[in-house]
């Protein structure tokens, strides 16, 4: 079993940064990808970016790319996501994902992870 748990959410200003923390614990050596994934209301939950654990190459959905990074840092075994430039449109409660540690399809899609966090609210304001 893994555990996740974000934070770093809240409310800015259209512009402003944000960067998303998810500590992981319990078997996390095993991970083939992490995603960050987020939810705007009455909306499916949507993919953001994900890494490739082994080699490190990360993925984004279009909208956000040049605006947001994946990070991590393997000691904390805590994976970041910085959110720069906000806009309205990226309010959402954001969670972080990961698999069972093999690859099971698309690093897009929500069904291909198996553990999820409690995920952290982003308000961008206007």
């Amino acid at each position: 079993q893994v555990q996740l748990a974000e934070s770093g959410g809240g409310l800015v200003q259209a512009g402003d940064s944000l960067r998303l923390s998810c500590a992981a614990s319990g078997r996390t050596f095993s991970t083939y990808y992490m995603g960050w994934f987020r939810q705007a209301p009455g909306k499916e939950r949507e993919f953001v970016a994900a890494m490739n654990w082994r080699g490190g190459a990360t993925y984004y959905t279009d909208s956000v790319n040049g605006r947001f990074t994946f990070s991590r840092d393997n000691a904390k075994n805590t994976v970041y996501l910085q959110m720069n430039s906000l806009k309205p449109e990226d309010t959402a409660v954001y969670y972080c994902a990961t698999d069972k540690g093999y690859y099971r399809g698309s690093y897009s899609s929500r069904y291909n992870y198996a553990y999820w966090g409690q995920g952290t609210q982003v308000t961008v304001s206007s």
